[in-house]
């Protein structure tokens, strides 16, 4: 090594020079990707995702102008992954195994890049609308390309029929990306795939012939309590919870001040806790009655099935703030909710367990998990179109967790 070389290597007083590696950028995604995913968008600063790189601020500024900057390559990211991963390479495959090829490498793109299917889950809203767009093509993309092997496989479908089994193929995959629990990547891929062609050849029942929207109940005015809970869950949906203010919610509640909200709730976050802890009593206390009233697993599920569509489509904004909004819970309250979810989940994969008796309880507690996500993004997707009216959203559940 010549005297330049070595001053190069080493620095003008003979000190270790720490060179910037090449794939900066690719860790500053990944890092980022796990930031947002476990805050949110607006729970994460640019300050917060330089730490934990263990970077200045002014070193992650030479690579990205803004946090949104970050925020929407990520996202974007993503979705060209997913719209790459359900390329088939093989032309002479069937229908069914080129839709196999497809879901394999949706679940394969899920699990790579979990922390940011998650914002594109719950947070997508938040890019700017040009930006959206893009997002949204990317979407309808994929469900196009499943959509056209569906159509091979069941042609008697219609138009209609087979985005809302696309829809739910994806919920079930893009479930991976709403809880921790692991699972081997072979056996993830076995139970998944099984799981969506179940949907592609489950014979539907009838559509319903009427919309049913779910008469809500009528909250007296003078029920402030109540009234604010389900204006700021309306608002939160609607805007995002950092853009909501405590003047919003006692606006729209009818209140004159937002120092009367201050009467009945501490503030916006425990506006918020108190909608999820509503949310998470509803799940786990319908189990207990589910089980006693019915002769066996099978039945109870059945039951508990019913009950958690009915809730889901009743309370659409409530379903999707809960996955959206969960990091804007103070900490000790997210613990509670957490150990209430958990519990949740295990009773149910008990019972799947004990009609499906082959699984493991790790893998029950994933179909679970997927027939949750499935039926909140039927009930988003859909809204009260009879196409995925409630008696096909339970029938493609009850598919999803008994097989």
């Amino acid at each position: 090594m010549t005297v330049s070389e070595t001053r190069g290597a080493r620095g003008v007083a003979g000190t270790e020079v720490k060179r910037r590696p090449k794939n900066r950028r690719a860790q500053i995604a990944a890092s980022s990707a796990v930031a947002f995913g476990a805050a949110g968008y607006h729970g994460v600063s640019m300050e917060d995702i330089a730490s934990g790189l263990g970077i200045s601020s002014a070193a992650l500024y030479r690579h990205y102008p803004s946090k949104y900057a970050l925020f929407r390559e990520e996202l974007l990211r993503v979705g060209q992954a997913f719209t790459a991963s359900i390329t088939v390479p093989e032309p002479d495959l069937s229908a069914a195994q080129r839709l196999r090829h497809m879901l394999t490498g949706l679940i394969g793109a899920t699990v790579e890049n979990r922390a940011t299917v998650r914002l594109v889950r719950w947070e997508g809203r938040y890019l700017e609308p040009a930006d959206r767009v893009v997002l949204q093509q990317q979407q309808r993309a994929v469900l196009v390309a499943l959509d056209e092997q569906l159509a091979v496989l069941r042609p008697e479908l219609t138009t209609a029929e087979l985005t809302m089994v696309s829809t739910a193929i994806l919920g079930v995959i893009t479930s991976i990306a709403d809880h921790h629990a692991a699972l081997p990547q072979r056996t993830l891929n076995k139970l998944l795939v099984t799981a969506c062609m179940g949907l592609t050849s489950a014979g539907l029942p009838p559509a319903a012939t009427v919309s049913e929207q779910g008469a809500r109940a009528q909250i007296p005015a003078s029920f402030k309590h109540e009234l604010l809970l389900r204006k700021a869950v309306e608002l939160f949906h609607e805007r995002g919870y950092p853009n909501v203010s405590v003047e919003d919610i006692a606006s729209a509640a009818g209140l004159s001040a937002a120092s009367a909200v201050y009467r009945f709730y501490r503030g916006k976050s425990d506006i918020l806790a108190a909608a999820f802890r509503r949310a998470a009593d509803r799940v786990s206390g319908a189990i207990g009655p589910a089980v006693s009233s019915t002769p066996d697993s099978g039945a109870a599920l059945g039951v508990l099935v019913d009950q958690f569509v009915a809730d889901t489509f009743n309370e659409r904004a409530l379903a999707v703030v809960y996955y959206a909004e969960f990091g804007h819970v103070p900490a000790e309250e997210r613990a509670v909710l957490r150990n209430v979810q958990r519990l949740s989940v295990q009773e149910w994969a008990r019972l799947v367990r004990e009609v499906r008796p082959e699984l493991s309880a790790a893998e029950a507690r994933f179909l679970v998990h997927a027939a949750f996500a499935m039926v909140i993004d039927l009930g988003q997707g859909f809204g009260d179109d009879p196409i995925a009216g409630r008696a096909r959203v339970g029938f493609l559940m009850r598919a999803v967790l008994l097989g």
